[in-house]
């Protein structure tokens, strides 16, 4: 019913982040994992949603990119997890880093996140190990390119106050030219926050 909701950040309420659109605020439940977000009052936001409608009620969930939302509807598809649990998982841990965890079959480390204990946690492993795909700007992800596949790049330096539309720019230009880097992310960042600090190519 609802795809993706592009508005203001004005706000939030435990769970819930206020997001304006004209004369309307909504409100979602975004797993918020960095409390810095929450200092970005008035900024532009574009969420990824999903409506939870049930007995008593509706709830819309929204997400930072497509593949945490997958991600979200994945984690439901474990026996036990609804929508709730999936929620305050991806509020313990990256989308990235639970894939990592599931794919080498570390389950001493996915017992560490809330919600998650030992057989909750083998089922997961039997779920979803190999399956969860669309991370790193996979097709899906509602990315192409250096910008998904760097999206915590990207993240990072918006969070240091440089313009996001700036370093979107600068890490697409010099992510083409480290992809077979090893370590491309650290060189990545390290390179862009030279360039956005000089200012040099702009």
């Amino acid at each position: 019913m609802f795809n993706r909701i592009r508005g203001v950040f004005s706000g939030h309420a435990e769970d819930a982040l206020h997001i304006s659109t004209g004369a309307v605020e909504w409100e979602i439940f975004v797993p918020v994992r960095d409390p810095a977000f929450f200092t970005r009052a008035g900024e532009e936001t574009e969420l990824f949603t999903w409506l939870h409608h049930y007995e008593d009620g509706m709830k819309l969930y929204g997400f930072f990119s497509v593949a945490e939302r997958q991600l979200f509807l994945d984690l439901q598809k474990v026996e036990g997890i609804g929508p709730r649990q999936a929620f305050k998982i991806l509020q313990g841990i990256a989308p990235r880093t639970l894939a990592t965890m599931l794919d080498n079959g570390d389950l001493a480390s996915l017992q560490k996140i809330p919600g998650i204990g030992p057989k909750t946690a083998q089922k997961m492993m039997l779920a979803l190990k190999g399956k969860l795909i669309g991370l790193e700007g996979e097709p899906g992800t509602g990315a192409t390119g250096s910008q998904g596949r760097f999206r915590d790049v990207v993240r990072a330096l918006v969070e240091m106050g440089f313009d996001r539309k700036e370093v979107e720019r600068v890490v697409a230009n010099l992510g083409t030219d480290l992809q077979e880097n090893p370590d491309v992310e650290k060189e990545l960042f390290r390179k862009a926050l030279l360039e956005l600090s000089t200012g040099a190519g702009s």
